[in-house]
C-alpha cells in the first residue's frame, strides 16, 4: 500500500542493538502496510556490526539504509544525525527505537492525521523483556503547546510528523548536560507549526528493559521524592562532575527550567511562538507569576503531579542562585 501523502522516512537510532529485539523491530517495519518509505538507520558508535545485522535481517530490501562514521554522539544527537539525512522530498517522518515492535498498520493509522496537525502520536502496549508480559498501555494526553513545554507527553517512537518541521528543528539546541530530549524538542517545534495531536489507537509494543535510555515516563511520575533526589545526585555527579552544592544547583536548574528556556529562546529566534504564555513562563524574560499560574493550572488539571510542580519551582530557585538564566541564554544564542 502506498500513502496518499507520498514517500516518507523512518529514522531509527541504533546503538549496540540486542540482535533478537533488533530483528523483531526491523521485520515489523518491513511488514508495514504502508510501503513507500526509506528507513535511515543512524548508528551511534561502530557502524559495521549494525550494518551486518541489517543486511542479514532485511536482505535485499533496499529501503533500509545504514549511516554512521563510528563516532559516539549520544542518543539525542544521533537522532539529529539521522534526521539530517532525511531527503527534502520526504512527505512525512517517523521516529523509531531499535528494540520495540510496530503493529503493521501503525503508519497507515497515524499519517491521515497529518492533514490537520504537524505531529501525531498514538499509544503503546508496555511489554517487559524478556518475559513478554504486557504490563499496561500508555495514556499520553495532548494538552496544548504550553503544557507540552512544561511536561512532554510525546514519546518519539510513537510519533509521525510532517517533514517541514525539520526546517525549524535542525540544528537541535544543545545543552551541556543530559537533559535534552529529541522528542520534547520536536513536539515543541510541531506545536509552533500546525499543532500536535495524540490519539488513543495502540500502534506498537514499547519494550521495557534495563537498557532503555529513558523508558516509560509514567514510571518516573510514580516515584517518590527520595527517588527524585537520588536521580539529581546521580546526574550531577555524571554531568557536572561532582555532588557539590554548586553542581547540584546547576543540575537542578538544567533538568527543568534551563532546558525549557533553551528550547523557547531557540524556537523564538526561528519561528513565532504558538502561545503567549510560553515566553512569559519559560523564556529568558520569564516571570515568576506567569510560571506559578501555569503550574497551578497544570496541577489542578492533573497535567503534572504536585511533586513535579515543587521540583520545577526548586529548579527556578536553583537557576537564580547559580546564574542559570544567563547561561541558558548564551547556549540558546549559539543555537540560532
Amino acid at each position: 500500500m502506498t500513502s496518499e501523502r507520498g514517500r516518507g522516512a523512518i529514522v531509527l537510532a541504533a546503538y549496540s542493538p540486542d540482535p533478537e529485539l533488533f530483528r523483531v523491530q526491523l521485520l515489523s517495519l518491513k511488514n508495514q502496510s504502508i510501503r513507500d518509505w526509506e528507513c535511515i538507520i543512524s548508528v551511534d558508535g561502530e557502524r559495521a556490526p549494525v550494518a551486518d545485522l541489517v543486511a542479514e535481517i532485511v536482505a535485499g530490501d533496499d529501503r533500509f539504509r545504514v549511516i554512521g562514521d563510528d563516532s559516539r554522539r549520544g542518543f539525542y544527537l544521533n537522532f539529529e544525525h539521522g534526521l539530517r539525512a532525511v531527503g527534502a522530498d520526504a512527505a512525512w517522518v517517523a521516529l523509531c527505537d531499535q528494540d520495540d515492535r510496530w503493529d503493521e498498520d501503525k503508519i497507515a493509522t497515524l499519517i491521515p492525521h497529518l492533514d490537520d496537525v504537524s505531529m501525531i502520536s498514538g499509544q503503546a502496549r508496555l511489554v517487559r523483556h524478556p518475559s513478554g508480559e504486557v504490563t499496561g498501555v500508555t495514556d499520553r494526553v495532548d494538552r496544548g503547546a504550553a503544557l507540552t513545554l512544561l511536561s512532554n507527553q510525546f514519546t518519539g517512537s510513537l510519533c509521525v510528523f510532517e517533514r517541514e518541521i525539520l526546517d525549524t528543528a535542525i540544528p537541535f539546541p544543545q545543552v551541556s548536560t543530559r537533559v535534552a530530549t529529541h522528542d520534547h524538542w520536536l513536539a515543541v517545534v510541531a506545536g509552533a507549526h500546525r499543532g500536535t495531536r495524540i490519539v488513543n489507537n495502540v500502534v506498537q509494543d514499547y519494550v521495557q528493559h534495563d537498557a532503555n535510555v529513558f523508558g516509560d515516563p509514567s514510571r518516573l511520575e510514580k516515584a517518590g521524592i527520595a527517588a527524585s533526589v537520588q536521580n539529581v545526585l546521580g546526574l550531577a555527579e555524571r554531568h557536572e562532575g561532582s555532588r557539590s552544592p554548586k553542581a547540584l544547583l546547576r543540575m537542578t536548574f538544567w533538568t527543568y527550567v534551563g532546558w525549557r528556556q533553551v528550547m523557547v529562546d531557540t524556537l523564538r529566534a526561528r519561528r513565532a511562538l504558538p502561545d503567549e504564555r510560553i515566553d512569559a513562563a519559560f523564556g529568558a524574560a520569564r516571570r515568576w507569576p506567569a510560571l506559578n499560574a501555569l503550574l497551578r493550572m497544570a496541577t489542578r488539571s492533573d497535567a503534572v503531579p504536585s511533586r513535579f510542580a515543587l521540583e520545577y519551582r526548586a529548579s527556578w530557585l536553583a537557576g537564580a542562585l547559580s546564574g542559570g538564566r544567563a547561561a541558558a541564554s548564551g547556549i540558546a544564542q549559539r543555537s540560532f
